[in-house]
Parts: C-alpha cells; sequence; structure tokens
C-alpha cells in the first residue's frame, strides 16, 4: 500500500461517501475507488459495507483506520522534523479566518511579514465560522485561527488580539435613538437581525441572553457585518455587534447608516484571538512555522498600529 491509498481510505470512512470522499481529496471517485478496492485487495479484507446511500467501516475496516490514522500522523510529522532541521527552509503553515476581522487587524500584511522571513514555508487560509475553526483547531486540520473567542476550552490555547464592547445597532428613527444605554432585558420585546448561530460572536450574545434566562425573536440571519448593519438600517430589526463595526461602517461612504446604544455595565465583552489546540504535542509545539509565526504575530503587535 501507499500513502496516498491510506488517505483516500480515511476520507471515505469519515464521510461514509464515494463520491463526498473524491471531492475532498480533489480525485475523480473512480479514481478514488480504485484505490481502495486495491487497498482491499491488499489486505484481503473488504474494508467497507457500500449501500446506494452511503458507505460504512467493516471490523476490519475500523481496525485499520486507526492504524491508518497512526500512519499518516507519524508521516507529518517526519515531514515537520525535516522541516525543522533545515531551518524552515521547507514546511507549511494552515490558518483558518472568521469574516470581517480586518476592522480589527491587517492579516495580509501580517502574513507578508512572514513571508519576509520565511519565503518557503507554504501559507494555506481558510475561510469559515468560529464553530467551524474552532473545531478545526482541536483536531489538528489547521494550525491557528483568527477568531471571536465564544466558549473557553481546556483544548484551546488563545493569544488575545483585541478586546471590543458589543453594542446595539439600530435604525436611526428607532425608539432606543438618542436615549441612555439600556439592558439587556429591556431588549426581549425587539426583533433582532442576527449572525449565523455557527458564527462566534452569535454565540456571545445567545449565552449572554440565556444567562439572563431571555429570549428574543430573530427575523434573519447573515454571514456578513456589512450585510447585517445593512438590514438593521432599513428596519429589518436590531443587532448586538462589536462597536469597531460599527465605527468602521461610519466612515464609507453611501451606505446606510445606523445608531447605536450601548449596553448597561457589566454589557458584553468581544475578544478576538489566535487559537491554537491546547492538546500535548499540538501543531504549535510539533510545527516550527507555527511557533515562528506566533513570534512574528507578537512582535507586530507590539511595535505597529496593525492591531486594534
Amino acid at each position: 500500500m501507499d500513502l496516498k491509498q491510506l488517505e483516500h481510505f480515511i476520507a471515505a470512512a469519515e464521510e461514509q461517501h464515494f463520491t463526498r470522499a473524491a471531492r475532498r481529496m480533489n480525485i475523480v471517485q473512480s479514481g478514488l475507488s480504485a484505490s481502495i478496492r486495491a487497498l482491499e485487495q491488499e489486505m484481503g479484507a473488504a474494508l467497507f459495507v457500500r449501500t446506494t446511500r452511503r458507505v460504512e467501516l467493516t471490523v476490519a475496516g475500523r481496525a485499520l483506520y486507526d492504524r491508518a490514522l497512526q500512519i499518516i500522523a507519524g508521516v507529518r510529522e517526519a515531514r515537520r522534523a525535516v522541516a525543522a532541521i533545515n531551518g524552515l527552509e521547507k514546511g507549511s503553515l494552515s490558518i483558518g479566518t472568521c469574516a470581517s476581522l480586518n476592522a480589527f487587524f491587517d492579516l495580509p500584511l501580517l502574513l507578508g511579514e512572514f513571508h519576509a522571513l520565511h519565503p518557503d514555508v507554504d501559507i494555506r487560509l481558510c475561510h469559515s465560522t468560529a464553530a467551524h475553526l474552532m473545531q478545526k483547531v482541536k483536531d489538528g486540520s489547521i494550525d491557528l485561527a483568527f477568531l471571536p473567542l465564544y466558549e473557553k476550552s481546556r483544548e484551546i490555547v488563545s493569544l488575545p488580539i483585541a478586546s471590543d464592547r458589543l453594542v446595539v445597532a439600530h435604525p436611526l428613527d428607532h425608539r432606543l435613538a438618542g436615549g441612555d444605554c439600556v439592558s439587556l432585558q429591556s431588549l426581549a420585546g425587539e426583533t433582532f437581525v442576527d449572525f449565523q448561530i455557527d458564527q462566534g460572536t452569535r454565540r456571545i450574545v445567545d449565552r449572554a441572553f440565556a444567562s439572563i434566562s431571555v429570549t428574543r425573536k430573530t427575523a434573519l440571519e447573515v454571514g456578513d457585518v456589512q450585510v447585517l448593519l445593512d438590514l438593521v438600517a432599513r428596519g429589518f430589526g436590531i443587532a448586538l455587534v462589536p462597536c469597531t463595526f460599527v465605527m468602521a461602517r461610519a466612515a464609507i461612504p453611501k451606505v446606510p447608516k445606523v445608531a447605536i446604544t450601548a449596553l448597561k455595565k457589566p454589557g458584553i465583552r468581544w475578544e478576538l484571538v489566535a487559537a491554537f489546540s491546547g492538546r500535548a504535542g499540538a501543531a504549535q509545539f510539533r510545527n516550527p512555522a507555527v511557533a515562528a509565526f506566533t513570534e512574528v504575530l507578537k512582535k507586530v503587535r507590539t511595535e505597529t498600529p496593525l492591531f486594534s
């Protein structure tokens, strides 16, 4: 067998579907099926039970799956060890990021600083929601992620990047306009425009309302803060968003304006972090590129106005 066969096998086992597994591995389905058939012939056992809707591991397949994960992990660690010996002349760095974080820091500038120091390290970026990125960090699919920290976890180590307060964004003619700060309880009867449920800011807000046993009505859910604020400006509801987002929008000409009202103390804090796996042997300790990137991140944070 070869490593590609094991990678194809792992993808099929995790996706439980050959078409999705082939898409994940960026090959045609017939190629993935042939690779797995060859692996089954070499192992002398059927590895999957195939149906028209899905595939499931056999007992033999489950035994191979655990071993295959160990083999692939061992190969990756060996490659990282070689990169470390060569002084980062090789290596890779996978980074995840959420939407609209450019209001808080300049990721391209940060990556440029790192690339200037380590031009041969392969940088890979993925864009997703906070919940998805958090899981990818935990399982080692990516090395680190920039996201709003919505939960504390022993599996996550976080480096603070920026901190903000959530404010109530509302239309200019809303009843809250021109008033004093308000409590969360007083917003119970309002209609909300919200982020999608797997986004970090949404989870922070949901947790805050749950802590005071208040339910609320959400009319629309979106994935982008500018769309959210457009909907607020046009009267579809109110929203709880980091103040920096609203201030950044105010500087953009020819967009519908929104007003903001502060929350009564203690309010809701919003924290942007760089999140790393907290597991023993996590990527920041195994992968020298992660350690090098972290040093650049800390240096840039203290020496430039890159971070707010």
